[in-house]
């Protein structure tokens, strides 16, 4: 890829962009909100077309996006499709949950964790959710046995849930629905 000072870059594996201010070899200084970054030029791609103005292509009538359209012909399944599960995913992970831990002892956090677990619990229930996973990572598995306490005093069955999706760190609950 031919960069220059001046182009604007995007990362690949970051949310950041900014500027080329420099090239040493394979060494590329790029400015990014006022901070000076340094990348391989494997980690960058030039960015062609800043994104309000690819917002052009998002009217209805845009001739472009009507050959796209006309093109594109729906594709077959050979499978048969059940239908549509809902699954509320719930990340227990105490980042997600509060803005900060200042303050904040183990005891503290195990309880906002168990919390929002509970709240979550009832909210599907009350919603008949049928199915609530909840992503509490692996760690020393304090969490994860105090979950399974909570869970044992609802109407749930409850198992580790899909190593695929979600690795060894998520508990997968079924809620029983009444007839009512």
């Amino acid at each position: 890829m031919n960069l220059k000072v001046g182009d604007k870059v995007a990362v690949l594996d970051a949310v950041l962009k900014g500027e080329i201010i420099g090239i040493n070899d394979n060494e590329i200084s790029v400015n990014a909100d006022e901070m000076v970054f340094k990348f391989k030029a494997s980690e960058l791609v030039k960015i062609e077309v800043e994104q309000y103005e690819l917002s052009k292509y998002s009217d209805i009538n845009n001739s472009l996006l009507q050959e796209k359209i006309a093109t594109n012909t729906p594709k077959v399944s050979l499978f048969k499709k059940e239908k549509k599960e809902v699954i509320l995913e719930v990340d227990l992970h105490i980042q997600k949950l509060v803005k900060s831990t200042y303050k904040m002892d183990n005891y503290d956090m195990l309880n906002v964790q168990l919390d929002a677990a509970k709240n979550k619990i009832e909210f599907a229930i009350a919603k008949r959710i049928p199915k609530v996973v909840f992503i509490h990572g692996v760690g020393e598995g304090v969490l994860k046995s105090e979950l399974h306490r909570l869970l044992d005093k609802y109407p749930v069955k409850y198992y580790d849930a899909s190593y695929k999706k979600y690795g060894l760190g998520a508990t997968e609950i079924y809620i029983y629905q009444n007839s009512n």
